[in-house]
Parts: structure tokens; sequence; C-alpha cells
């Protein structure tokens, strides 16, 4: 996957639009984007679903209906968004919100062929890791 846009401009709005489930959010540079919660909660940025190194992301399943339930600032750089399947361990950057909405098309067909080559449905439940757990402890 291609990495996020270099010098991104600040965001100048955020609004969280609970009943659609979309993130808005309007940057500098004028560029506005709607990003759905489920594209945010299947692509966070955590280890926990992209994994420690390329290969090793976790393919989530059954969050087409999550909702962002807080929405904490991180710094002035980011912002960490509590999921309501309990997710809460992705740091959103400026950055990488500007590449989820600038390459929503891409990112979506990208998840989909995903999807398709394990064999799995979009709204099926994600697998029991039969309580190992994750290495890094999330």
């Amino acid at each position: 996957m291609a990495s996020p846009v270099a010098q991104t401009p600040a965001p100048q709005d955020i609004t969280l639009h609970g009943q659609s489930r979309i993130l808005e959010i309007a940057f500098a540079d004028g560029a506005s984007f709607r990003i759905p919660f489920e594209l945010m909660r299947i692509y966070s940025p955590s280890a926990e679903v992209q994994g420690h190194g390329p290969g090793q992301e976790v393919l989530q399943t059954g969050k087409r209906e999550v909702d962002v339930v807080e929405l904490e600032p991180v710094g002035n750089y980011a912002i960490k968004p509590t999921f309501s399947d309990g997710h809460d361990s992705g740091l959103f950057s400026w950055e990488y919100l500007y590449f989820l909405g600038s390459r929503q098309a891409e990112l979506w067909a990208d998840y989909q062929a995903r999807l398709q080559a394990a064999g799995r449905d979009r709204d099926g439940p994600m697998p029991d890791a039969g309580g190992a757990g994750h290495a890094c402890g999330h």
C-alpha cells in the first residue's frame, strides 16, 4: 500500500456523523473527505490490524455497523477513535486520514479483493483467535 501523502495540510474541521457512520474532515488545502467508520476500522493503523510488518495484516470483517463512540485529539497531529467493537489502539495522523480519504475507491477495491482471496464475507464475524491474543498484547 502506498504511503500517506507527504506534508499534509492541517485539518480545518472534523465532524462525526453518527447516524451515517461517517467522519467528515476538511483540510487547509481545500480537500474535504467523508470517510466511513468501517473504512477507518478495517484500515486502522494499529499493530492489531496492520501487524508488525508486511504480510502480517489481519483481515477485518463484520465492521459495517461499527460506530465511533469517542474521539480524542492526540497532540496537533492525530486523533484516536474508540470504536463500538472496543478497538481503540489506532492513532490516525492527519497524513493517514488524508490518505484514507483520497484513496477510498482504491482501498475499498483492495479490501474486496482480500476478502475474496481469503474466501471471507465483509459482514462475517472475525475468526476466533483461539484465545491466543496478539503477540504484542493487544
